[in-house]
């Protein structure tokens, strides 16, 4: 007899598939981006207060507690993928390391072409990237299962992880891994043609599809725009406005599903990443609640658009970098009076609201629709 819930699974859309795959990968290693998250949201909100100086040994050594999770994404997701993908969970790791370690990000970051075996490397940073270890641990695991079937009994002890470190790492540094960067660079040039064309419609789209920049990571094809725009003009309206409105969007969908949900884990959960949102730090909110449930996903974009479209429609722009959430707002007083600062506020808070309503209301929906566990509309 066929598992219903199984049918039910089989039924989904490929792209729902897609979601809840990188979902269940980035569900083991919530709890470390998720205090990491929040540590350097408590650090951010102490430098704003003036009880912590970032000119310090001691925030440079709570800045590495704080960022280290995040840092070294590729060999935690390395470890995650590698149970997902069915491979040896120690030789993905060091997949992943490959990725950060110190030497070959510093030949990755120079202005020397790099080749391997003679073929040309794409020069990128993959710290804190996504799909670049998840492209290789996949790739990774269709090489250990080849070389198991066909290497010698004798010697698949040290054949298999040298096929799978050697050939994986090949195809990862030369062919997965430049993806992201080439697919980052097209959204960059993108969106300068479209500052140049509808400068008000940035916001609202980097409001709306920021969420999905940072789960592959192509986000940081934006940030060198936004970089430049703060060092030749001392003012951003390009990739600031939007990811402000994007991350409070998504923190405040978390605090709806922890309103919402009956699940004590989901609440327990969706409350301090949905905090950690707010202020700034979406990846908790973004891998461990709205990508799992997608109805906070939606009501996140939603939220972002919105507030986007505003912060747009206004000329909004930011004076200063710094992680976009609510601690950020200060670097928006400039010009000369409080009106871009004023905005900004509001903007934000119109982001919140719809992504919090939004959210609220499309539990409802889920739940009608049966979308939802029974755990997390009946309690444990």
């Amino acid at each position: 007899m066929e598992d219903p819930k199984a049918a039910k699974e089989d039924n989904r859309s490929p792209l729902s598939k897609v979601l809840a795959a990188i979902a269940g990968i980035f569900q083991p290693i919530i709890p470390a981006i998720t205090g990491a998250g929040l540590l350097k949201a408590f650090m951010a909100l102490f430098v704003t207060l003036g009880w912590l100086d970032n000119s310090t040994q001691t925030y440079t050594i709570l800045n590495a507690f704080a960022d280290s999770a995040f840092y070294f994404l590729p060999i935690l997701l390395g470890a995650s993928a590698a149970k997902s993908f069915k491979c040896n969970q120690y030789v993905a790791m060091a997949l992943g390391g490959i990725l950060v370690y110190p030497a070959f990000i510093t030949l990755m970051s120079g202005e020397e072409a790099v080749h391997l075996f003679g073929l040309p490397v794409t020069q990128a940073s993959y710290s804190s990237s996504v799909v670049p270890i998840l492209l290789g641990v996949w790739f990774m695991s269709i090489v250990e299962h080849f070389v198991q079937k066909i290497s010698p009994q004798a010697i698949k002890f040290f054949s298999v992880p040298l096929a799978s470190i050697l050939v994986a790492g090949t195809v990862t540094v030369i062919v997965l891994g430049p993806i992201g960067t080439w697919i980052g660079d097209l959204i960059a040039a993108f969106f300068t043609w479209l500052t140049a064309t509808a400068g008000w419609l940035v916001p609202t789209l980097v409001g709306i599809f920021n969420p999905l920049l940072v789960m592959t990571g192509t986000h940081y094809g934006l940030i060198p725009i936004g970089t430049n725009n703060l060092a030749t003009a001392g003012f951003d309206t390009v990739v600031g406005p939007g990811m402000l409105t994007s991350n409070v969007a998504q923190g405040a969908a978390g605090l709806a599903v922890a309103i919402r949900s009956r699940n004590k884990d989901t609440k327990q959960l969706a409350a301090s990443a949905g905090l950690t949102g707010v202020l700034g730090i979406t990846e908790p909110v973004l891998y461990g609640v709205n990508l799992k449930f997608i109805y906070p996903l939606i009501a996140a974009m939603v939220g972002g658009g919105v507030g986007g479209l505003y912060l747009g429609i206004t000329g909004v722009g930011r004076y200063a970098s710094g992680s976009p959430g609510l601690l950020v707002l200060p670097a928006y007083i400039g010009g000369d009076s409080m009106t871009n600062f004023f905005n900004a506020c509001i903007g934000t808070v119109i982001a919140m609201v719809v992504s919090f309503v939004v959210c609220f209301i499309l539990y409802s929906v889920w739940e009608k629709r049966g979308k939802l566990d029974p755990s997390e509309t009946e309690g444990n």
